[in-house]
């Protein structure tokens, strides 16, 4: 048996189990990240949220998914029904991609590539295309406006999430997720995470992750009251189910990065617990809680609003931090508070 492993076809099985394994995480995940939202909205208003279907109505989510599959595809009359059909399908494929790189644990991960977030950023930047495809094959003026909202506000707020990263970069030496979670496991622990050196560009990497997965308060491009759903106006059934599992996919993605950039990733943060990926997965979830909790409670920004606080302030604020980090990283202030890469990580 293990010299079948070894073979091409070995390897290939091997793959895609492991491949196979990331996906289902992240659909069941998907599946109860929808539950866990409509309960935490609900606990927010002091209503009891889905209750009925099985026990607590951890069901109800499965039952949503089987309505919408079995539901008529509805195709408008006048629509480019290929790209129209395609486009669910790219903002599906591609918010599942990235998770090829991401690290569960140590040498937990499909594709350990010393270019992990490059990688991440040009699946993640593709997402936009499928957004845009949706909005102009629906040959309707809302989806259209919705699109063409979403284009602008993904792609001004990844210049902040990029800029954001350049400094945590600069200060690991590496663009590989394994070793960014590496160079934080010191000796001071939970307190030796790029949080607390990063600490100023945390929130602003947040917010950005917010506005970059079109999520409350920055949902303008789905905007029920302005564009009634925006892009999506016009799909039913299996697309319009793929749109919104590529939505929280994209979410859970953002809660992943967040937590491995600058939070130890696997790492515990309680000395004698042993590290793990039931911390990262943990992490995920605590970020998911937040992304929650944002919904419940912020109202919702005007579009003018969104994209001033992203040029205006997030893109010089990210950008001087970048000037700034490279400058205490370069003469290792507090020694290697900033500069990781100095001692190797």
């Amino acid at each position: 048996m293990a010299d079948f492993l070894q073979t091409p076809l070995g390897i290939a099985l091997i793959l895609v189990a492991q491949s196979l394994a990331v996906v289902a995480f992240v659909m069941l995940s998907l599946i109860f990240m929808v539950y866990g939202d409509r309960k935490i909205w609900a606990a927010v208003q002091l209503r009891r949220g889905p209750n009925v279907v099985g026990p607590w109505g951890l069901l109800q989510t499965f039952a949503d998914a089987l309505k919408y599959v079995v539901k008529e595809i509805v195709i408008p009359a006048g629509v480019d029904r290929f790209v129209f059909l395609l486009a669910p399908m790219l903002s599906f494929v591609l918010a599942l991609l990235a998770f090829a790189v991401l690290p569960f644990a140590d040498r937990w991960v499909l594709a350990d590539i010393n270019v992990a977030i490059l990688f991440v950023f040009a699946a993640s930047s593709l997402e936009v295309y499928g957004v845009i495809m949706g909005g102009w094959a629906s040959n309707s003026k809302y989806a259209f406006l919705g699109s063409l909202r979403s284009a602008a506000q993904m792609i001004s707020y990844e210049v902040s999430l990029g800029l954001i990263i350049i400094g945590v970069i600069i200060s690991t030496g590496s663009m590989s997720f394994g070793d960014i979670v590496r160079a934080q496991d010191t000796s001071y622990g939970f307190f030796g995470w790029y949080w607390l050196p990063h600490l100023p560009m945390v929130a602003l990497f947040f917010i950005s992750a917010l506005a970059e997965t079109n999520r409350p308060p920055f949902d303008l491009p789905e905007a029920e009251s302005e564009l009634v759903a925006g892009f999506m106006v016009e799909y039913s059934s299996t697309p319009y189910l793929l749109f919104m599992a590529g939505e929280y996919i994209a979410i859970f993605l953002m809660c992943a990065i967040i937590s491995l950039l600058f939070f130890g990733g696997w790492l515990s943060p309680i000395t004698g617990i042993p590290d793990g990926a039931l911390w990262m997965v943990a992490k995920m979830w605590f970020f998911f809680f937040m992304f929650a909790m944002v919904k419940a409670i912020v109202p919702r920004y005007r579009y003018d609003q969104l994209m001033r606080i992203g040029w205006k302030v997030f893109l010089p604020l990210s950008l001087g931090w970048v000037v700034i980090v490279a400058f205490l990283a370069k003469f290792e202030v507090l020694g290697a508070f900033w500069a990781r890469w100095a001692i190797g990580g």
